[in-house]
């Protein structure tokens, strides 16, 4: 069955750092061919050492590989590898993207690289102060099998209260096109659900949140009741979201290990596992967020989707199953022709006064 894009003749064009995380390029390139197989209306273009990536591949269909002959490792200070390794698998990516010859840029490299290149490269939409780092968590009270956004996730650690305005439109934007709610509940994420909790940036915020009609706005929301679904959308600062973001992953990988470690104490225990590993195995696929995909930079003029650095095959084809449904939505676009309509309207009363 073909899907909307195809039908219309059009194809999502991914610019890919294959050279990016752990496991590159070997389990980048089994991930992109993976995604190729599943979405006909996808092409690729693999940026990285061309022989060795040609080798990998099983057949390049809708797969081109282009040179880069450097790579921004997960050590070097972002900003200036971004300047200097002009011939780096990131920047040509993000390039791309900027040229118009890709429509989405993915890599599991450096963060802060990622971020430089969409910010320097790419550039920001005319409106937004700060792009917001942007991910999607799993649901996980009773049968529940939803998610909820949350941003930013680590992109800004110093913020405005403007910033947090901003998200609540891209997180909600984000909600409407890619995760398919009319109406999504948007929270901010704070110490109590009380108007007045938080310092005072925090209570600014939920004040600035209240008085906009154009998001469905619920009030803040506390961190422990994130994944029992208080809300579709979360919005919160970087530094905030990302410590929240660690501590999460920690915690369901910890509660894994320990769960694990108390099995294989006893046999009766693990007769127990045995009975039970149909649900285990439901407990891990709804606490796996790597089949969600990567977190996504909203606000640039392009779409940037970042994964983990440990990603493997699974993530990396999921990930750009996500990409597709940012494309196909029209996400960017919408979000581009928004804040221009916002910008204008303030020229606007601006002259008027």
């Amino acid at each position: 069955m073909k899907t909307g894009l195809e039908s219309e003749g059009r194809t999502v064009k991914v610019a890919v750092d294959a050279m990016g995380g752990d496991n590159a390029p070997e389990e980048i390139v089994k991930g992109v061919e993976l995604a190729r197989d599943k979405y006909p209306d996808m092409s690729f273009q693999l940026f990285g050492p061309e022989e060795r990536i040609k080798a990998l591949l099983q057949n390049d269909d809708r797969i081109t590989v282009v040179p880069a002959n450097s790579v921004i490792a997960m050590e070097d200070e972002p900003v200036r590898a971004v300047r200097t390794k002009k011939d780096s698998s990131i920047v040509l990516a993000a390039t791309a993207v900027k040229e118009h010859t890709a429509d989405a840029f993915f890599s599991a490299g450096n963060t802060g690289a990622v971020l430089a290149a969409g910010l320097f490269i790419i550039g920001r939409v005319k409106g937004i102060d700060r792009p917001g780092l942007t991910t999607t968590l799993p649901v996980v009270t009773g049968d529940a099998t939803g998610s909820f956004t949350m941003l930013d996730v680590g992109a800004n650690a110093d913020y405005k209260v403007t910033n947090i305005e901003q998200f609540a439109v891209l997180g909600n934007f984000y909600g409407q096109t890619v995760m398919g709610i009319k109406t999504p509940r948007v929270g901010l994420l704070n110490n109590g659900t009380e108007s007045d909790k938080g310092d005072k940036a925090h209570r600014e915020a939920y004040q600035r949140l209240s008085e906009m009609t154009n998001i469905n706005f619920i009030g803040n929301v506390e961190s422990r009741e994130l994944l029992n679904g208080a809300a579709d959308v979360v919005v919160t600062d970087g530094f905030t979201g990302n410590a929240t973001l660690k501590a999460i992953e920690g915690t369901a990988l910890s509660m894994m290990t320990l769960i694990r470690s108390k099995i294989m104490a006893s046999t009766k225990a693990k007769m127990g596992y045995v009975l039970s590993r149909n649900a285990f195995h439901q407990v891990g696929q709804v606490m796996d967020y790597s089949k969600h995909g990567g977190a996504v930079l909203l606000g640039l003029k392009g779409a940037v989707i970042k994964t983990h650095g440990s990603s493997k095959a699974e993530t990396v084809r999921n990930t750009m199953g996500q990409i597709h449904q940012i494309i196909a939505s029209g996400l960017i676009q919408q979000t581009i022709d928004y804040f221009d309509t916002s910008a204008d309207q303030t020229n606007v009363d601006n002259t008027e006064k």
